[in-house]
């Protein structure tokens, strides 16, 4: 259903099913559709819209038809995920789309730091489907063992799955490590065995500041 055309462009093959996706992303599509703008937080992707990290406001389109949709945003990369009843946390900014197959909601994921009460909420997809994810450049899937656990910039992260247990580490930063400032007041541990999404470069984040 879902196919890449370059590694900009999302290809989205229907026959009478359904796909959400980021509201405006579409670009083009042949056949017949009908799109539904959805937001509030009520069915579809409403982790996007509830989503706490970032602040911002996302709306959903559902399309629905026959034929083929085209969807991008920002000239951003996408990458493909097949989910086989398994969960995959996001990053809502960089979700586009997900099929009729995948259910998705929001997931408390830990405390920004043991003096602030500020809570930390990812995006969740789940079920049997595909999901397409967008990377700013392309994104690097970097396995996480028990013996090899890994730390992320929390701009840089786009997405994680598996068996992970997730932390957040204040104190040094890669950039007051380097002497830059201003860096990141914490830092993304991850322990267990999977996988995480990231991207060759940084978001603007408040979660930095927090």
């Amino acid at each position: 259903m879902f196919r890449l055309q370059g590694s900009k462009v999302l290809a989205v093959d229907m026959t009478g099913d359904a796909v959400k996706a980021k509201n405006g992303s579409m670009v083009a599509y042949d056949g017949q559709m009908a799109f539904k703008k959805m937001s509030g937080g009520g069915e579809g992707l409403r982790g996007m819209v509830t989503r706490r990290l970032t602040g911002e406001q996302m709306t959903v389109m559902e399309v629905k038809g026959h034929g083929t949709c085209w969807f991008a945003d920002r000239a951003s990369e996408i990458n493909l995920v097949n989910l086989q009843g398994d969960k995959l946390y996001v990053e809502s900014s960089n979700l586009l789309a997900t099929d009729a197959g995948l259910r998705t909601g929001t997931s408390f994921t830990g405390l920004r730091g043991a003096s602030q009460d500020n809570g930390l909420f990812t995006t969740t997809v789940e079920g049997h489907g595909q999901a397409a994810l967008m990377s700013d450049g392309p994104a690097v899937v970097l396995r996480v063992s028990a013996q090899y656990p890994l730390t992320v910039d929390p701009g840089a992260y786009v997405a994680h799955q598996g068996n992970l247990r997730q932390s957040f580490q204040s104190g040094v930063t890669f950039r007051t490590l380097m002497g830059e400032g201003g860096g990141e007041a914490f830092q993304i541990r991850f322990e267990g065995d999977g996988l995480v999404y990231v991207q060759p470069s940084e978001r603007n984040t408040i979660a930095g500041d927090v």
